[in-house]
């Protein structure tokens, strides 16, 4: 086992070697319910929201599979801060989701649509409609306090 990475449910263990201590670093347990819900209540919203071209049966299985992908990825990053520190910071739950959509996807989408020839309200929707899709999906994890 000398150098190899071994991967419990919880834990993630590098050996150094016969007789070397094991490092772990604990990842935390992802709710996995919370993902599926957060990414549903996502594509709920923005099948909403979007109009009759996002509820289209091949859109809705494309966005449904990466909101999937999108809340797995917030369901580790809660799992990572851990649920005692949520417990005493709730609001750890909006600042991240919101700040992900924030400071990464709006800007993100917004640069893309802007050089696509999107007009100013255009980009500023678009941005606004992520912002408020991630806020929901980590309304979601608070409220399944994952």
């Amino acid at each position: 086992m000398d150098g190899q990475i071994v991967q419990t449910p919880l834990t993630l263990s590098l050996s150094k070697g016969a007789g070397a201590a094991q490092s772990e670093v604990w990842m935390g347990p992802v709710n996995w319910l919370a993902v599926v819900v957060a990414a549903a209540a996502a594509l709920v919203f923005g099948a909403a929201v979007q109009g009759a071209a996002a509820r289209r049966p091949v859109q809705l299985v494309l966005a449904g599979a990466l909101l999937l992908l999108t809340a797995s990825m917030m369901g580790h990053m809660f799992a990572r801060v851990g649920t005692a520190t949520l417990a005493v910071k709730p609001w750890l739950y909006f600042m991240m989701s919101g700040g992900l959509a924030l400071a990464f996807v709006a800007p993100a989408l917004a640069i893309g649509e802007a050089r696509g020839g999107a007009s100013a309200g255009q980009v500023v929707r678009g941005a606004a409609f992520w912002i408020a899709s991630y806020l929901l999906m980590g309304t979601v994890f608070w409220a399944f306090k994952a």
